[in-house]
């Protein structure tokens, strides 16, 4: 007999053992204790028990689904029309029993009674509200297909992937630094600024990112003036286990547009590899819209290959 049932205080060493025993693809972190899970889920300030829904049989978790509510537009409260499904897990020995099904039934009502008016489910990195440095590697964006039981699930379960993300990766202590005389001309005018937090960080940024080891890397001219380039580095110490060497992800990569094609991205890459290298960091991931070019080719370019893809999935609500 299965029984489904909100979170209660007792789960989390529970759902740290389910997590490990789901057999997930190289997006999602292994080896991780529960103060990771509670770090990255349970503290926030806007968890609520009843938007993480577990299945239970036989006096042991057999799977569990996390919903919740994505930013408003201007990034300083939860927005209650934008339900998002985070995480969807289900112990593989229960496949075909219906059990993921029921979960994603009873996590879209509690959405739809708070009134969210649409659902994504596997959130990109700007509206996860959970599991930042738990699932996604880098940064949540949308479902891996190396997990291809919950791509398949989605599709049948009628959301539209909307969204696709391509994901690259590096190992840094491989010299691939770009050379170019477009580079040297570029070094010759901007230097490279480490902050703490990007300019005007919102409510958002500190709910998503406060909790985790970060720096933001500047790119900004010598003489003075405002930044060119700029890229957020963070921690992936929860992936140690499951990728074996020190990794950093790389995210809200960004190049002034009237400033492309100078090689700032390029320089700003190049140097942060080399500072991360020199910190003993070993492996960088970045991922990229597939419709953002310019980011694709400029991660191409700094010496990174695709290793996955990920999909974001949507659905409106009636």
């Amino acid at each position: 007999m299965v029984e489904y049932r909100s979170f209660t205080n007792t789960d989390p060493p529970k759902l740290v053992k389910l997590w490990h025993s789901c057999q997930l693809g190289r997006g999602a972190a292994e080896g991780f204790t529960t103060d990771a899970m509670e770090s990255t889920n349970f503290s926030q300030l806007f968890f609520d028990r009843k938007g993480l829904i577990v299945a239970e049989a036989d006096d042991r978790l057999i799977g569990f689904i996390h919903a919740g509510f994505g930013p408003s537009d201007d990034l300083t409260c939860l927005d209650c029309a934008k339900g998002v499904i985070c995480t969807l897990m289900v112990l593989p020995e229960y496949y075909h029993q219906r059990i993921a099904s029921e979960l994603l039934k009873r996590a879209e009502k509690y959405l739809i009674e708070w009134g969210a008016r649409s659902i994504t489910a596997g959130p990109p990195g700007r509206d996860a509200p959970f599991n930042f440095g738990l699932y996604g590697g880098s940064e949540p964006s949308g479902f891996h297909i190396s997990d291809t039981n919950i791509i398949s699930f989605f599709e049948k379960k009628g959301y539209q992937g909307i969204e696709r993300f391509l994901i690259f990766d590096r190992h840094i202590t491989e010299t691939k630094d770009p050379v170019n005389f477009r580079l040297v001309t570029a070094r010759r005018k901007m230097k490279v600024v480490i902050t703490h937090q990007p300019n005007g960080a919102k409510w958002w940024w500190f709910a998503r990112m406060g909790r985790l080891d970060s720096v933001r890397f500047q790119l900004v001219p010598k003489e003075g003036g405002e930044p060119v380039a700029g890229v957020t580095a963070t921690g992936l110490d929860y992936y140690l286990n499951k990728w074996h060497e020190r990794s950093v992800g790389l995210i809200d990569l960004d190049v002034v547009e009237s400033e492309r094609r100078k090689g700032y991205g390029q320089l700003l890459i190049a140097d942060v590899c080399k500072k991360l290298r020199e910190e003993l960091v070993t492996h960088v991931e970045a991922h990229a819209s597939e419709k953002d070019e310019a980011i694709i080719g400029l991660l191409q370019s700094t010496g990174f290959s695709q290793i996955d893809e990920s999909i974001v999935f949507y659905k409106e609500v009636k």
